[in-house]
């Protein structure tokens, strides 16, 4: 983790001297490949550049934890966020469109960081490094390559993947059709296969870094969002086999803050700190002005159809705070909800913090977790065969248990639409505020508009073709008629 922070900041000072008038401008362009990247310092430059899109910040991480990061906006889309006003509303909603920049932003911000990590390849391909530092920045890009690739398939579907040669020719003006849903699912997959060869075991691998289980579990919701079931269940016996991951006893303890640098059940996690270079800012998202200890901006709440879905003695419900006394020394709940509980619960998910220094929180930003490897292969051994099986079943008690609620029987789930159904809650009560995920699972079910209109009656504006987003306007100009819109959008 210090590692890390430490190449953030680098980057960081990197960006500003570049910035700086007083300095004459490099093109980068012209870094002569015999020269650089060679030692090992020049290739872990370019392998930490490919973790600085996905950190957690409000300016250009897509990892934030505010409305400008992936949770944030793809849970609004769901039962487990709903927002009062705003963009989060828009995502509540489901009124989404071509000129909602909120929406369009994440693509237009951050596909071209794929482009640069497939130059950064290139260049480490080339270098005369040693085979293994050559291997394990591979290996090491391509699995960031692969993670924000797949967040923004998930997001809108196939894109534009320029070749290599085509980067290597920046000048030439070239419009570039989107990829195929083939195309753009081999294209994750074989990065994700790569770095599963060498990337490092999860005992040996650094924290906050990639491991052979992070590109086996970005693997396992690829396949989800494929309905490849077979290869689900595969990648998940894959990671089972390590024999490193477990859950925690203590499922709240996970976002205490104290960091889960030791944690068997992170897969991986972003770090955080309080200056800012990778920040979490739920807390400031959630906590309304007059909440004791410490505020925030109350700008998202959870929804009580969302709470009520937990039976009682569920601690994953720990922390959406239902009932507060604020610092005016009036209770607010669902009774009294003032303008802080009308919609639901506070989705604080994360500890409280009260200590901290500024509205930012060293709680890390956990993005997977093995509780999802087993979730995730319940799943795929019923629907591979549509007939819930007695092993999926012991797989989904392993997590209930450690949630401490009774265990389901078989005979409750005979039928595949009924586990589905049982499923879906399981990962919502699971991940709520973490990855975002749960959107895709809602969609892979053909539920994602049910569920919509369901929590928000006559205003929802929910549509089948909704459950991708839509490129902005300017993305499909500069396509010269080959970059296409998505279905529903024109």
């Amino acid at each position: 983790m210090k590692n890390l922070k430490i190449g953030l900041l680098s980057i960081l000072v990197t960006f500003v001297l570049a910035c700086s008038p007083d300095l004459d401008y490099v093109d980068n362009s012209e870094i002569n490949p015999t020269l650089f990247p060679q030692s090992e310092s020049d290739i872990e430059a370019l392998v930490i550049g490919s973790y600085y899109p996905l950190r957690g910040s409000w300016a250009n991480g897509i990892h934030s934890t505010s409305e400008r990061g992936l949770m944030f906006m793809l849970d609004a889309t769901t039962e487990i966020l709903q927002g009062p006003y705003g963009i989060q509303q828009v995502q509540t909603l489901h009124s989404y469109n071509p000129t909602s920049s909120d929406i369009t932003r994440f693509y237009d911000d951050f596909y071209n960081k794929i482009s640069e990590m497939t130059l950064n390849i290139a260049a480490i391909e080339g270098s005369s490094a040693n085979d293994n530092l050559r291997k394990r920045g591979i290996a090491e890009i391509k699995c960031a390559r692969a993670l924000l690739s797949y967040e923004l398939f998930d997001m809108y579907g196939p894109f534009v993947v320029a070749p290599l040669e085509i980067l290597q020719n920046p000048l030439a003006e070239e419009p570039l059709a989107k990829l195929t849903n083939a195309e753009m699912v081999s294209f994750i997959e074989q990065d994700l296969l790569d770095a599963a060869e060498d990337l490092p075991s999860p005992s040996e691998a650094d924290y906050g870094r990639f491991s052979q289980g992070m590109a086996r579990m970005i693997l396992i919701r690829l396949y989800l969002h494929e309905k490849r079931w077979e290869d689900v269940e595969t990648q998940a016996n894959e990671i089972i086999a390590m024999g490193y991951y477990e859950l925690e006893d203590d499922y709240v303890g996970l976002w205490d803050v104290e960091a889960p640098v030791e944690s068997k059940e992170v897969i991986f996690s972003v770090p955080a700190d309080g200056d800012g270079t990778s920040e979490n800012q739920w807390q400031l998202m959630v906590l309304p002005s007059n909440y004791p200890n410490r505020g925030g901006f109350g700008t998202i709440q959870s929804s009580w159809a969302f709470y009520d879905s937990f039976e009682a003695s569920d601690i994953r419900k720990t922390n959406l705070i239902a009932e507060y006394e604020g610092t005016d020394e009036i209770i607010y709940n669902r009774s009294n909800p003032g303008t802080f509980l009308q919609l639901g619960p506070l989705p604080l998910k994360i500890a409280e913090d009260a200590d901290r220094d500024t509205d930012l929180t060293t709680v890390d930003i956990i993005l997977y977790r093995y509780a999802d490897v087993l979730l995730s292969k319940a799943e795929a051994l019923a629907n591979k065969t549509n007939v819930p099986t007695q092993e999926a079943i012991d797989l989904i008690n392993i997590v209930r248990e450690r949630a401490q609620i009774d265990p389901i029987e078989l005979a409750d789930y005979a039928d595949i639409d009924t586990f589905n159904t049982m499923i879906l809650l399981e990962r919502s009560h699971e991940y709520w505020c973490e990855n975002g995920q749960y959107r895709s699972d809602l969609i892979r079910h053909g539920k994602y508009t049910e569920y919509a209109n369901d929590l928000n009656g006559a205003a929802s504006q929910s549509a089948d073709y909704k459950a991708l987003f839509p490129f902005s306007l300017s993305k499909i100009s500069e396509g010269k008629g080959l970059f296409i819109q998505n279905s529903g959008y024109n």
